[in-house]
Order: structure tokens, then sequence, then C-alpha cells
């Protein structure tokens, strides 16, 4: 039996990347795919108000990334916290990537801000600091593509670090068996950051721009991350 997973799209694409690569929901389409559990999935785009008819049902919730930051007015924001509050508290499980990430931190009690580290780009490494059954196929430390200026700066109190870097204290984080986040980008291949890198070069600056550029030579744990994501989903702990 395949998982159904509801992802939020929070962003629309640059102009210059929709041919390329649609949108996050696609990308993560792409990404699951690789993965052993089945899954089928349905993507609305929330920025444009698009979301589930009351009567669907899913297996969890996916909040993408997004370039606007997670502690903004928008009232495409505020409408989706509403949304995934209610979600929460129904006992629906809820998975967030970046700004996904960030959202969910701040909504349960958290705190997101933009980071005194700066930019972070390319390839990180981050140190795992839990283990749990879900987190399956085992990694000796978790490395992901990134592409964010805001962080979690404090989580909601019930949740545990995953993994950790001394530029990213809270990379991933869960909340007992409903919540489950990464900063990282486990959707993002190679190309995509390299073009995502491109068009921010100037923005950038050189010496972030080349040492981002440098690390895209290092692999990453994209599909291991969307493997434990869907057997985070799929795990039911009374039968554990």
């Amino acid at each position: 039996m395949s998982l159904r997973i509801c992802i939020l799209e929070t962003d629309i694409l640059r102009p210059e990347l929709v041919d390329q690569y649609q949108g996050y929901g696609q990308m993560f389409q792409r990404l699951f795919s690789q993965q052993p559990i089945a899954a089928q999935f349905s993507v609305y785009n929330v920025v444009q108000g698009e979301y589930p008819s009351d009567d669907l049902e899913f297996d969890a919730y996916l909040v993408t990334g997004s370039k606007a930051d997670s502690f903004g007015t928008d009232p495409w924001i505020q409408t989706l916290k509403t949304y995934l509050l209610g979600r929460y508290e129904r006992g629906d499980k809820l998975l967030g990537i970046c700004f996904g990430h960030q959202l969910l931190a701040l909504l349960l009690g958290g705190k997101s801000e933009r980071a005194s580290q700066g930019w972070g780009v390319g390839t990180h490494s981050y140190k795992l600091s839990a283990k749990a059954p879900w987190m399956s196929p085992v990694v000796e430390e978790l490395t992901l593509l990134i592409s964010h200026q805001d962080q979690v700066t404090a989580l909601p109190e019930n949740a545990t670090v995953i993994a950790s870097s001394d530029f990213c204290p809270f990379a991933a984080y869960h909340i007992n068996d409903q919540v489950l986040c990464f900063q990282g980008h486990p959707e993002f291949i190679h190309d995509y950051s390299r073009a995502l890198l491109d068009l921010r070069q100037e923005f950038l600056g050189e010496q972030i721009y080349q040492k981002g550029v440098a690390s895209l030579e290092h692999d990453h744990h994209g599909t291991t991350v969307a493997e434990w994501m869907m057997r985070f989903v799929a795990h039911k702990p009374e039968a554990a």
C-alpha cells in the first residue's frame, strides 16, 4: 500500500529555472521515486492559495523550501501557519524542509530568524546526535545540499535534535513521532545548487560563491533522507 503525501509547495521557482526543474513539488516527487517505500503525492502551491479539500486524507504533509522568510508576515504564510497548526493539533504527521523546517519550529514554540552566520550554500556535513528506528539506512554523518540565510535558533521544547554542525546547530529535529524537519535540501541535485549559486553570485560575494561551488565536488545523502522521511511516516510506535 502506498503512503499518501500532501506536498505544500511554498515557492514559485525563478523563471530561469522553471523549464528544467518545474518546482519543488516535482523535485520531491523525483527524489522520493528513488527510495524503496511506495508513495503517492499531491502537490498544492500554497503561495497561490491551493490547499487539499477537507475530504482528502493523507499520511503526512510536507512543507517545502521557499525564498520567503518563515518569520515573514505575508498573508499566505499566516494562512499556512493556521492550516499547519490545525493539522498538528489533529495529530497529523508533518515534514519540513528549509523554510518548512523553520516555519514548523516557529509555529510549535521555537524561534527562527536571519542567521548571524550568514549564507549557507553548497554541500554541508552534520554530526548525527540521535538515533531512531526510522533512520535507516544508517550513516555516520549526514551531508546535504543547502541554501539558506535563516536558521532555527531555538527549538520547540519537546523537539529532539537529530543533526547539527557549528554553522547550523539545529539542522534537523523531530518531535516524537509526529514532526520531522531538515534545514538541508534532500530534493536538490548538484546542478540545481550550481544554478542557484550562479544566479546569486554577485549577491553572495566571491568568497562564499567559490567555497560553495568547490563544495559541490562532494556527494550528499538526499536519497537517504528521503527514505528516513518515508520510514518516519510509515512508522507506528505502538507496533515497534
